[in-house]
């Protein structure tokens, strides 16, 4: 039979993995650089593919699909496998019925996280087996064998993967579904009621299977060996032997740890035994260079390589080759910083430009788009720590204000799908312990930041099926808020006086944002709801405009601003016509253009 070859991303590749292996339910919440796992998971319909509200959610329905006899997936981006650590630990003890895995993908770097932890530790803190692809064919392939290994073993499986594998392309050689047999049901209480009588028995048999992973690790076929020049020898996981390999070519050996917990103590020796220089090739942690070491072995490792960000090949070059790379030389001082911005036509751009203008007031702010509004022009943020710690952070610096006798007011602000995710839990406790801060859910009718996947509120889920939506103001108020109002961010006199008012209280209010981000496919009842947004262009008055600049502290990236003629501009191809700029300026010169 002709094997079949596609050009896939890792993220593709696990979800044909999914597939191939006969996947039965799979759960995430979306997180760059993992969201597209699920997307792609949501094509085949043999799978049951849901978003959940958050990553312990998920994990928890995964794990309740393997007791129930399924095979399962859980994914998440690294600081996700924090949110879902608490069933994670437990999970390892209880072991699985159908096979199931948990990815993490991690992001050396940083380019969309607030950290860059390592989540490899949490394999050995939890005492789990962990693969580590380091290209697409690896994702396919591992994946599949993390299920024959999870079932076996009777254990969950985390799967890690890093940015650039989840995001790289390359060839994969696909295979089809082998329909696997949901295993029926039987009640197991000493397996899965975790009480302290099961739960120390089964801490036992954990170390038992720990010992028998330990076997597996030495013969596993993704702990390879290839030798070439024996005076460098590189022990690497992931994405770090293809750096290697390009920057060193048949110049060295390598050591490939695709199966990384428990880590394979023989065939490291005998590989550290077999070359003369030990190079230790891994981002963030020293992971692999700290087992090398307690194995006897001097390795050269973080001494020289970088303790954070990317792994490149031309790092590999510098610190072993002592070799450059030449860059093309330019005149930097020519470069325009960009930093990043609210889209033209943000919903947000209006509630932050009247908020920034607030005088005496914290604003907590959390994990989205809107984490923007604390750049210039807006300054309208002062804390961001992870998803949903907005209006709990709010709330523990409210009361010690009130504490102080200070004047100072908090205003804490989180979008609709992470409410969703960690917010409900945060403003029940504004609510249960009296909290004078105010809440903002800035809705925009979707889960923008990481591509639009639905979430509670939407009305759809993540195989796009009608649900019915959760009532984000009725849900407030069940909470027992009572001040609570919806407005449109894009109005700024409503906008400054909810804010004026609620500001004023001494008791919990929430403000409700609702207007759909600019670059959202609206739904039928986005159509009907929403019957102005985005009709409408914006253009300025040449003759009106008097240069005094008002409309640039909107932040608009439509709006720009020419020195010479002293004369404001709006670009129309990227001109929404939410009408801020509009509204800031102070002599009309910003005026409606009807594009229905």
């Amino acid at each position: 039979m002709e094997v079949l070859k596609r050009l896939l991303t890792g993220n593709e590749a696990v979800a044909r993995g999914a597939f191939e292996s006969g996947v039965h339910f799979a759960a995430a919440y979306p997180g760059t650089p993992s969201s597209e796992i699920l997307e792609n998971i949501t094509m085949y319909k043999e799978i049951i593919s849901e978003w959940a509200p958050n990553e312990k959610v998920a994990l928890e329905s995964a794990i309740g699909a393997s007791i129930a006899g399924g095979r399962s997936l859980a994914a998440m981006k690294h600081v996700g496998l924090n949110v879902a650590a608490d069933p994670l630990f437990t999970f390892a003890y209880t072991g699985v019925t159908g096979g199931s895995v948990i990815i993490t993908a991690d992001e050396p770097g940083q380019h969309s996280a607030q950290n860059e932890q390592d989540n490899r530790n949490y394999a050995k803190a939890a005492k789990l087996p962990m693969f580590e692809p380091a290209d697409s064919q690896d994702c396919l392939d591992m994946l599949k064998e993390a299920y024959r290994v999870s079932e076996e073993y009777d254990c969950p499986v985390l799967f890690r993967m890093t940015t650039r594998v989840c995001h790289s392309k390359s060839l994969v050689a696909c295979g089809e579904r082998k329909g696997r047999e949901i295993v029926p049901y039987e009640r197991k209480a000493e397996k899965y009621v975790c009480v302290p009588a099961n739960a120390r028995k089964l801490r036992v048999k954990l170390e038992e299977k720990l010992a028998a992973l330990k076997e597996y690790s030495e013969k596993c076929s993704f702990n390879i060996a290839e030798y070439n020049n024996t005076e460098i020898g590189v022990i690497s996981s992931g994405s770090c032997f293809f750096y290697a390999k390009e920057a060193l070519g048949d110049n060295a050996s390598y050591l490939k740890l695709g199966f990384t917990n428990p880590l394979p103590t023989e065939r490291i020796k005998e590989f550290c035994s077999n070359v003369k220089k030990i190079y230790v090739l891994e981002e963030n942690d020293p992971y692999i260079e700290d087992f090398i070491r307690k194995l006897g072995f001097d390795c050269i490792g973080k001494e020289c390589f970088p303790k954070y960000g990317e792994m490149t090949t031309d790092i590999v070059r510098k610190v072993i080759l002592n070799e450059r790379i030449e860059e093309i030389e330019y005149d930097r001082s020519g470069v325009v910083d960009r930093p990043p911005t609210l889209c033209a036509g943000c919903p947000h751009r209006g509630f932050f430009y009247e908020l920034g203008r607030r005088k005496n007031v914290m604003v907590s702010g959390d994990i989205g788009c809107y984490t923007l509004g604390f750049a210039k022009p807006f300054n309208a943020i002062d804390s961001c720590v992870c998803m949903g710690a907005g209006f709990s952070i709010g709330h523990g610096a409210q009361k010690v204000f009130n504490k102080a006798g200070s004047e100072m007011k908090v205003v804490s602000v989180l979008g609709d799908s992470t409410f969703f995710h960690t917010g409900i839990n945060s403003l029940i406790t504004v609510a249960y312990n009296r909290s004078n801060t105010v809440s903002v859910i800035l809705d925009n009718r979707t889960t923008a930041m990481t591509g639009h996947q639905e979430n509670p509120g939407s009305g759809k889920n993540a195989r796009g099926e009608d649900i019915n939506a959760i009532d984000l103001y009725q849900l407030v108020k069940a909470i027992g808020i009572e001040n609570v109002k919806v407005v449109n961010p894009n109005d700024l006199e409503e906008v400054s006086d909810v804010l004026d008012e609620f500001i004023a209280l001494d008791e919990p209010s929430v403000i409700i944002t609702r207007w759909p981000c600019a670059l959202k496919k609206f739904s039928q009842a986005d159509k009907s709801e929403f019957t102005e947004a985005f009709q409408d262009k914006y253009y300025v008055s040449p003759e009106k405009c008097i240069g005094c600049r008002l409309c640039m502290k909107c932040g608009c990236p439509a709006l720009s601003f020419d020195r010479e003629s002293k004369k404001a501009s709006i670009d129309q191809i990227q001109c929404l016509g939410c009408d801020v700029c509009a509204q800031v300026c102070p002599k009309n010169a910003i005026e409606r253009r009807s594009v229905k």
